[in-house]
């Protein structure tokens, strides 16, 4: 009985992080007319605040001094910070931009780079139904490529972006707030630096248009900081797979978005396109789910060691997707 009220606790934080990663997009055009970079800037500096106190109230700082004394781990924080700058950078542009729906599609197809990344990265192995999924995903971006009458950039830029940042934080196996800790540690100066030469300009719209404003701003922290906050209280309470799942909820929240609220055009081409990208991933979660299955039977033995003819394990870049889901949403 514990173990399920566990369970649908985490699967409440786990629709909670992903329900707030969705409807971001409502969020950021209050922020005008801050420009997307102040925007990133200001998210950057008061996202450390929030997450320091997050660490101050947890007690978590043992991890800082062990970090320090590993370059290698310093040096792939860099690259992850950089990446997940990138990301959050042409997200908020592509939102404030009339670009949401654009934006949706970088995060349906980020699972299907994912998967690509770790074939062609780490070796890994993929099934023929895994195989079917990211060749339907690239006809998909073909086809909107045509609609688009141009390459659906945004979408490839932040679902690449967020892929290799993903495949980082593998490498860094660090727990997600600390994590997040240390790339605003990284890049708060730099945002800082930005801010004040912005201010000395004139350009700065923190003090210019009203206490409101700087409040929204300011907010920018812990819309970045609760959602993760959410995420790490359900890591901990449902299985991987269960988290791979929900974090299509993200996307399908923005999509509606840009359709239904902010009105954006979804010609013939484009709907044929994000059409074929909901087929392949719904292949690919087919037989996520099959594999599941199938892995736990074998732990239950229900199975012969080895399996069913054919069945091997499952691809470490699923899990990889699911696994990395906060740090680059929105």
């Amino acid at each position: 009985m514990k173990a399920e009220n566990e369970q649908r606790t985490g699967l409440l934080y786990g629709f909670g992080a992903y329900g707030m990663w969705g409807v971001v997009p409502l969020f950021w055009p209050l922020l005008q007319p801050a420009g997307a970079i102040e925007i990133l800037a200001h998210r950057m500096v008061w996202s450390l605040g929030a997450v320091g106190l997050a660490l101050l109230v947890l007690r978590r700082w043992s991890w800082m001094g062990e970090l320090l004394r590993q370059p290698r781990k310093l040096a792939l924080l860099v690259a992850a910070a950089a990446l997940i700058t990138v990301n959050w950078g042409v997200y908020i542009w592509s939102v404030n931009n009339g670009a949401v729906v654009e934006a949706s599609l970088g995060y349906f197809i980020n699972p299907l780079v994912t998967i690509a990344l770790g074939v062609v990265l780490l070796g890994e192995r993929l099934r023929r139904r895994q195989w079917a999924a990211v060749g339907i995903g690239v006809a998909a971006v073909l086809v909107l490529a045509v609609g688009y009458g141009r390459p659906p950039w945004i979408s490839l830029v932040l679902a690449f972006s967020f892929a290799a940042y993903g495949l980082i934080k593998k490498k860094l196996n660090m727990g997600g707030l600390e994590s997040l800790t240390a790339e605003t540690v990284l890049l708060f100066l730099p945002a800082l630096g930005y801010l004040l030469w912005l201010s000395g300009q004139g350009q700065s719209t923190f003090a210019a248009q009203g206490l409101g404003h700087s409040a929204l701003l300011a907010s920018t922290g812990l819309v970045t900081a609760i959602p993760l906050v959410c995420f790490g209280a359900a890591a901990i309470r449902v299985p991987l797979s269960t988290l791979g799942l929900l974090q299509y909820t993200a996307p399908v929240f923005q999509f509606g978005l840009g359709v239904l609220y902010f009105h954006e055009a979804m010609p013939p081409a484009r709907w044929a396109g994000f059409s074929l990208v909901w087929v392949a991933l719904s292949i690919l979660t087919w037989d996520a789910l099959r594999s599941a299955r199938r892995n736990r039977a074998l732990r239950l033995g229900s199975l012969p060691v080895g399996g069913p003819a054919g069945a091997k394990a499952p691809v470490t870049a699923e899990a990889t997707a699911a696994a990395k889901a906060p740090a680059g949403a929105a």
